[in-house]
């Protein structure tokens, strides 16, 4: 009837259907989690505006916006016409205090201590929900660039790693090239085109990915090469099923490991050894492995290399380790089995498909 009043919770039962829908806690944790979501590339991100429809609803608020230290508003609702707020966001990004005109209020958004932007909400909103939400877009913010920090170290330490060529390694198989040249013409070509493959290989600046198979070819390489600077003193098994030769698996996991077991393993011996490198399927894994019958060493030791605390000629192991368990989670880190004297194993097992690692 007209004028009659209507009782507060029939009133709200008539509202829009995402404000009775977040009076429901699963739903504003729901909402939460894809506001969080949609802030992992940022507030000027492709998935900001969809952010800001979130936080609308969290708040129930007439209109929402969110700014980089650009300045730059992405917004959801209405903001009011009569309120200037970019000029709102302009002075909490200066003071990086609260701002608030009318029933439109801007707060700073800080993450570890830096001002990262700003948010504005407009319509009648309780302080209390606006500080509980602004704080979960801080987080949401420090975990995105806790996320990209890592990602730059793992890019950082798989740089490293493509650049690890050890120059003793290239002088001898340079000169054993060079001397070749007169008496076996075709083999000294052969080796420097497997030369050539090699650098190409560890120097590839492109692609996180590759195949079992593709890495399987360059340990070849490495070998034949190692193979003509030590002669007999190094003896070769390789071994790799079919099934698992598609498998993708992160760039340079497996050479590293062999270029330890010629290094570290044969090298040193008066008599050599050999090296054998295995891959194989596993029910849902592929597993790969490395093993040598030469010097190996302290089981302690391995541990100190794992954890990045040994020589910096095997710096390459404990690098494997951490890009291992950055991809595949911590049960997929190098498994080493060594003692001294006894040789050394060191196995790499990974999920045959494993969502994003692609080659």
């Amino acid at each position: 009837m007209p004028g009659m009043s209507v009782p507060a919770e029939e009133g709200q039962a008539r509202g829009p259907l995402w404000s009775r829908r977040l009076r429901d806690p699963a739903a504003v944790l729901e909402t939460a989690r894809h506001v969080a979501e949609d802030l992992a590339d940022g507030l000027a991100g492709p998935r900001a505006r969809a952010a800001a429809r979130g936080i609308r609803r969290l708040l129930a608020a007439d209109g929402v916006g969110l700014a980089d230290l650009s300045g730059a508003l992405v917004t959801a609702g209405t903001l009011p016409r009569d309120v200037d707020a970019a000029a709102m966001v302009e002075e909490v990004l200066h003071t990086e205090s609260r701002c608030r005109r009318a029933e439109v209020v801007a707060v700073p958004l800080v993450v570890h201590d830096e001002l990262a932007g700003a948010l504005v909400v407009a319509g009648s909103t309780r302080m209390t929900a606006l500080h509980e939400v602004a704080a979960l877009l801080v987080e949401a913010l420090e975990r995105s660039r806790l996320e990209e920090s890592a990602e730059q170290a793992a890019e950082a330490e798989l740089r490293a790693l493509r650049a690890e060529i050890s120059p003793h390694f290239v002088y001898n198989a340079l000169t054993v090239i060079a001397s070749l040249v007169r008496s076996e013409p075709d083999r000294s070509r052969e080796l420097m085109l497997d030369f050539a493959d090699y650098i190409r290989y560890s120097l590839a600046s492109h692609g996180e990915y590759t195949t079992v198979a593709d890495e399987f070819h360059a340990i070849e390489t490495y070998l034949a090469l190692q193979r003509a600077v030590l002669g007999d003193r190094l003896r070769v098994q390789i071994r790799v099923a079919p099934e698992v030769l598609a498998v993708a698996i992160p760039f340079l996991v497996l050479q590293p490991i062999v270029e330890n077991a010629v290094r570290h393993g044969i090298e040193s011996q008066a008599g050599g050894g050999t090296v054998q490198v295995l891959g194989e399927a596993e029910g849902a894994d592929c597993v790969l492995s490395v093993e040598d019958d030469g010097a190996g060493m302290a089981p302690e030791k391995a541990a100190a290399l794992l954890a990045g605390d040994g020589a910096s000629t095997s710096m390459g192991l404990a690098n494997v380790d951490r890009r291992l368990r950055n991809v595949y989670g911590p049960w997929f880190g190098l498994v080493v089995e060594t003692a001294e004297g006894e040789g050394t194993r060191v196995i790499v097992r990974v999920p045959r498909f494993q969502p994003g690692v692609v080659p």
